[in-house]
């Protein structure tokens, strides 16, 4: 898992600069590979009363993440490794996993931006070294309507939205 122990630079860079939704936003949103759940965490306290889904492949992020949410006294976060079908997402707030790989990040991101609800948006951030231009125009290719919404200490926050 990464970085159990501290808030990463580019977490810390995501929830610095991605616009986080008013605290009357329905929702659901949801932290793609929320690992200890960070992200879920301040989506939670923003949007009490809105569902906030954490999901990860690894069982140990979301255990930790669920240890989290109860520590935080967050009730809104659902902690799981995937999401009922049919529910449509406002929001995905992601620090995603570039080092598995772009085959399997690629395949991630066609699973998970789809379920975006008609004008929701997903922020994404990935240092610039890492590929974070290459992603964009990645996405772009996909039909994706993509922003680079800020730059920050050698990360980038991408908002991508339908084409």
């Amino acid at each position: 898992m990464f970085s159990a122990d501290r808030l990463d630079p580019g977490t810390a860079v995501l929830l610095r600069k991605a616009p986080l939704p008013e605290a009357g936003a329905a929702g659901p949103f949801l932290d793609l590979g929320c690992g200890y759940g960070p992200i879920a965490c301040v989506l939670a306290t923003a949007v009490p009363k809105a569902t906030v889904y954490a999901v990860d492949v690894n069982a140990r992020a979301r255990e930790l993440a669920a240890e989290n949410a109860v520590r935080v006294g967050a009730e809104n976060i659902e902690v799981v490794a995937d999401i009922p079908d049919g529910v449509a997402l406002a929001a995905i707030y992601s620090n995603p996993p570039i080092r598995i790989g772009k085959p399997e990040l690629h395949a991630m991101l066609d699973r998970w931006l789809p379920r975006l609800a008609p004008g929701g948006v997903a922020w994404l951030v990935v240092a610039r070294h890492l590929g974070a231009d290459s992603l964009q125009q990645w996405l772009v290719d996909r039909g994706r309507t993509v922003q680079r919404h800020a730059s920050q200490k050698g990360f980038r926050v991408l908002k991508v939205g339908d084409g």
